[in-house]
């Protein structure tokens, strides 16, 4: 073994005959190649993600206490939209937010596993009052999120901002 410490010690790692010129071009070309896979295997921003950030917007308001608060939501009508939601998102606006209608109405149980934000969720009966507010859901928690009774739509802003407006159970969703 010392006798093939002392010989490779002279040469270069380049100069090495396991990597002779066409194995290192195969190298560098496979790692050219697997290079637009990184961002997967990081948890970067999906396509799929990026898409629901462009999504058009629809107006949204809620009255309460007398005021009306005005918001612009993405609406979330396929399950494919369903299931994705608000995942993978780093940020959401205090005007902007996503809504989830159920047609005929239904309890709901929402979990936000790959939710990176805390998140309001503010569950709609279908005479448009709010049934429920979870307040600051907690970002990958897996534990279910019940609507309490069959709700027509589901509504998620940023966490915070229902208690920062003072929203309120029975308050009116209108979109």
């Amino acid at each position: 073994m010392p006798a093939l410490r002392k010989a490779a010690r002279g040469r270069s790692p380049s100069k090495s005959p396991r990597w002779s010129e066409p194995r290192r071009r195969w190298a560098a070309l496979l790692a050219l190649a697997l290079l637009p896979l990184v961002p997967a295997c990081t948890g970067a921003s999906t396509g799929a993600a990026s898409a629901a950030t462009t999504a058009p917007l629809t107006p949204l308001t809620i009255e309460s206490g007398g005021r009306t608060h005005r918001f612009e939501v993405e609406v979330a009508r396929t399950p494919e939209e369903q299931a994705q939601g608000l995942m993978f998102r780093d940020s959401l606006a205090p005007d902007r937010g996503m809504i989830f209608p159920f047609d005929p109405p239904r309890p709901a149980s929402f979990w936000m596993k790959n939710t990176l934000i805390p998140l309001d969720m503010i569950f709609i009966r279908a005479d448009g009052t709010i049934a429920r507010i979870a307040a600051m859901t907690v970002p990958h928690s897996l534990a279910p999120v019940d609507s309490g009774e069959s709700v027509a739509a589901v509504l998620e802003l940023a966490g915070g901002r229902a208690a920062a407006l003072g929203i309120r159970e029975g308050d009116r969703v209108r979109w």
